[in-house]
């Protein structure tokens, strides 16, 4: 059987869910590959500041579709492409603390805008949605001294 529905409702829509988080981090691994791939093959190696800016960019797009709870894996998985491939020797991890906990802050924080942006534009949409009947007319404004 099937059900028509109206496309445009006047009722209030719903927020929309966040992605899964194991979804979340295999595009965070896979998208942070592809990047930092396509800064070396184009820039070349030893630019972790234009890698790391693009990653921070992808972190805050991914950070817009998931959970709070994403976060701290999408921004180790982006830091992990990061400190492995943008810095020379290539596929090498190590621990500079100074360099890296910046980084992973950088990357943490660009997570977590992303979601708080996320959040607070569908809490607007969802409340604009239910508060936009117009308001009851007052005695003030009908009576015979209105303007």
């Amino acid at each position: 059987m099937i059900k028509w529905v109206a496309l445009r409702s006047a009722g209030p829509r719903p927020v929309p869910r966040p992605v899964a988080t194991p979804l979340v981090w295999a595009a965070a691994g896979g998208t942070a590959l592809l990047l930092v791939a396509l800064v070396n093959a184009l820039l070349g190696p030893g630019r972790p500041w234009l890698a790391l800016t693009a990653l921070a960019l992808l972190a805050t797009a991914l950070g817009f579709c998931a959970r709070f709870t994403a976060a701290p894996g999408t921004a180790a998985l982006c830091w992990l492409f990061l400190n492995g491939f943008a810095i020379p020797p290539a596929g090498t991890l190590d621990w500079i603390s100074h360099r890296d906990t910046i980084w992973l802050s950088c990357l943490l924080t660009a997570t977590l805008v992303g979601t708080l942006t996320a959040r607070v534009t569908h809490a607007r949409a969802a409340y604009r949605t239910i508060t936009s009947a117009p308001a009851p007319r007052s005695a003030l404004t009908d009576g015979p001294y209105a303007p």
